[in-house]
């Protein structure tokens, strides 16, 4: 089992300003660019606490949150009844495990830099998805790697927007757009966020 690298972080996950400003113009940016409906089940991954789901729920029929780490995943149970969308939680390693399940959509926050093949999971998320169906994720632009000042499990100093445009395409990905999100900002710099929006065609 992979230790949790979050068990001493998500009691306090949320106080973080910054981090909840971020994921406000991360849910505007989706919002703005995926058509959402109230019929539709969706895919959190790397859901956390809730962060970005609580921002889309009002617009969607479920959504069901994926993370590994089980404290993440207890803060975010703490939300369901308060939700105005089903909520089902899955504490399963995407990188080493399959879902059988298909979703309308796949969003994810901030989560694909902890990711170590991304390759791969582009392709599982392609097979996740129905047809029709769309991906929307956002992640750190390339950085320098002063963006974590801690061990969480990063495996990338964020993304070049090219490159992971390819890796999406790769997947068989359709429409793949690659937009501003946001901009972290820490003592130490400014750190821009990206959307990467695509779908999969019927």
């Amino acid at each position: 089992m992979k230790k949790d690298l979050f068990s001493k972080k998500a009691n306090i996950y949320e106080k973080d300003d910054k981090r909840v400003s971020n994921v406000d113009n991360i849910a505007n940016a989706i919002s703005n660019n995926v058509e959402l409906d109230k019929n539709m089940s969706l895919m959190d991954f790397g859901s956390g606490t809730g962060l970005l789901l609580e921002r889309i729920a009002p617009y969607v029929r479920k959504i069901t949150g994926i993370d590994i780490s089980s404290s993440m995943n207890s803060e975010l149970i703490k939300k369901k009844e308060s939700l105005p969308c089903e909520l089902d939680v899955l504490e399963i390693d995407m990188e080493l495990e399959s879902l059988k399940e298909n979703f309308d959509g796949i969003i994810s926050s901030m989560t694909m830099h902890h990711i170590k093949d991304i390759d791969s999971l582009f392709v599982k998320f392609y097979s996740n998805i129905r047809a029709g169906g769309f991906l929307a994720i956002s992640d750190l632009d390339l950085e320098d790697g002063s963006f974590h000042t801690e061990d969480t499990g990063v495996h990338h100093f964020g993304f070049d927007r090219e490159a992971i445009a390819e890796a999406a395409k790769k997947a068989k990905f359709q429409n793949v757009k690659v937009i501003d999100a946001s901009i972290v900002e820490k003592p130490h710099g400014k750190y821009p966020v990206f959307l990467l929006t695509a779908t999969k065609n019927v």
